[in-house]
């Protein structure tokens, strides 16, 4: 998530106390970062397998909680339940690749059967398939984009190498991950604080007026460099591919986050939640993330992962 200007300030609040109160936000925001991101990158990135499964899990859960207490604030009724079983579903069979066709087919079959005899159950069938359409809807935009880290990880650990001097060894799922990671976190950093100075010009005025083309020209500039020492010298990426994917990713990393803005917009909330303090509830971390591992994961797959 990035804000990309300063917003304006409500009808009879002074400027300067809209300016002082995000200036706070920022003190927290870099706090939670300190210490979220040490730790998604030593369990997803370093050791991966269950340990990148955990994190995830913690991830999706959150996520999906958060998006269906957005749709009861709007009115709508979907099935949490459903929506918690197939996103960890998607999960789990992203961890045993040999059976993931059959346990995505049995899911995704089981889902559909309980969750149409959930609708026969209800008392008031007004909405009935709206909340339907949401239930399944929640996973697929939560719990599938999630299960690509897992993915396009894979399941070795890095290793430590110690003869006369000791070096790291990573996997290449490990440093394409990498560039997830840090490229959407170095875009959506660079984005807040270009925004923040130098914004004027509005991206999606109707979707979500803070966020400019300033925000977006500043995160670009940190995610190029970024994807470049990433991809070209541990993955051997030509330098121009190298490029194309610094751009493909901050475009899925834009969209990605207006998808989420749009989804609060609707659902009249400002913050998806505020379990990450800075940041508000986890959709606003990975908004960003969910867009961008499905472009990273089929370029790596393209290219040669």
């Amino acid at each position: 998530m990035w804000h990309t200007s300063q917003r304006e300030a409500p009808l009879g609040v002074p400027e300067s106390r809209e300016t002082t109160k995000a200036k706070l936000s920022i003190g927290p925001r870099v706090l939670t970062a300190l210490i979220g991101g040490p730790i998604t990158l030593a369990c997803c990135v370093w050791f991966g397998g269950w340990w990148a499964f955990a994190v995830v899990a913690f991830f999706v859960v959150s996520g999906v909680l958060e998006l269906h207490n957005m749709l009861l604030h709007a009115g709508y009724r979907p099935l949490i339940v459903i929506s918690y079983g197939l996103s960890i579903l998607f999960l789990i069979a992203a961890m045993f690749p040999v059976q993931r066709l059959l346990l995505l087919e049995v899911g995704l079959g089981t889902a559909l059967l309980v969750s149409f005899s959930w609708l026969f159950l209800r008392k008031k069938l007004d909405g009935a398939m709206t909340d339907w359409a949401l239930t399944l809807a929640s996973s697929i935009y939560v719990g599938w984009p999630m299960s690509f880290f897992l993915l396009l990880r894979g399941y070795d650990s890095g290793m430590v190498h110690i003869t006369n001097t000791a070096w790291f060894v990573l996997p290449r799922g490990a440093w394409w991950l990498l560039i997830v990671l840090l490229g959407v976190w170095g875009f959506d950093s660079a984005a807040f604080f270009s925004g923040r100075y130098f914004g004027r010009h509005k991206l999606a005025p109707a979707i979500s007026p803070g966020k400019t083309w300033e925000g977006v020209a500043g995160g670009l500039v940190l995610s190029l460099a970024i994807t470049l020492i990433l991809a070209v010298v541990p993955l051997g990426l030509p330098w121009y591919l190298a490029i194309v994917l610094a751009l493909l990713l901050a475009v899925a990393a834009v969209l990605g986050d207006l998808a989420e803005s749009l989804l609060k917009r609707q659902t009249h909330v400002k913050d998806s939640g505020q379990i990450l303090p800075g940041h508000g509830g986890m959709l606003d971390r990975i908004d960003s993330l969910l867009f961008a591992v499905i472009v990273v994961f089929v370029f790596a797959q393209l290219v040669g992962s």
